[in-house]
């Protein structure tokens, strides 16, 4: 049974951060927040879908985006996925 969870994630802290290292830094807070809020083990990795990073650097490495929605799913024997929330 797969575990399904829609996450809004702040990406402020990429805010604090030199500017041509925003985009950098917005990535590893997905990263952070989802291994968090989807308490991942030791042992889990994390697989995020192409289309997050494209949202990310859209507008550039100086200008990410202030929050981010994805789903987060869990399936055994697999990494746990994040994928762009498609409105």
């Amino acid at each position: 049974m797969a575990e399904v969870k829609e996450i809004t994630i702040p990406l402020r802290a990429a805010w604090k951060v030199p500017r041509t290292s925003r985009a950098k830094r917005a990535m590893a807070e997905v990263k952070t927040h989802v291994s968090r809020h989807m308490k991942r083990g030791d042992d889990e990795e994390i697989w995020i879908d192409e289309s997050v990073n494209h949202a990310i650097w859209a507008r550039g490495m100086q200008n990410p985006p202030r929050k981010i929605r994805v789903v987060c799913t869990r399936e055994e024997g697999f990494p746990l996925e994040v994928k762009l929330l498609e409105d």
